[in-house]
């Protein structure tokens, strides 16, 4: 695979890409999974190559682990050397037609929620900021 977008991405021979709508949250184990915002108009890019299991057990570092490239862009191709690429778009596995083109549409997407839904507390306790910096010292 090639992964080339923007100016600033060129990834030649990544094992894995993860193209995600805004970029993941990475370097926390508790932030492992969770994306800030889903509205801030640009794409996540994660790319891994790793040649040890060493290397892979290093990706639990985040940002700083070798064979990780963390990026953000507009658009995203991905090019492969077979006419078609194996993906995974919201959980369901796919092939799709190479070069596979990525790209995000800023507020293309608006959805509205009842104040009352199932699942959100009622009364959302306020952050102690002096609590917790305490507790960070």
């Amino acid at each position: 695979m090639r992964v080339t977008g923007d100016d600033r991405i060129d990834l030649d021979a990544p094992q894995a890409v993860l193209v995600s709508n805004n970029p993941y949250r990475v370097g926390d184990r508790a932030g492992l999974g969770r994306r800030e915002r889903l509205d801030g108009g640009v794409l996540g890019v994660l790319g891994v190559t790793v040649d040890s299991a060493a290397q892979a057990a290093a990706m639990l570092r985040g940002r700083r682990a070798p064979g990780l490239t963390v990026l953000t862009a507009r658009e995203v191709v991905v090019a492969a050397d077979e006419p078609v690429v194996e993906v995974g778009v919201d959980g369901e596995a796919l092939t799709l037609p190479a070069p596979v083109r990525c790209a995000i549409e800023p507020g293309a997407l608006r959805v509205r929620v009842p104040r009352d839904r199932p699942g959100v507390p009622r009364f959302a306790p306020r952050l102690d900021w002096r609590r917790l910096y305490e507790l960070a010292r």
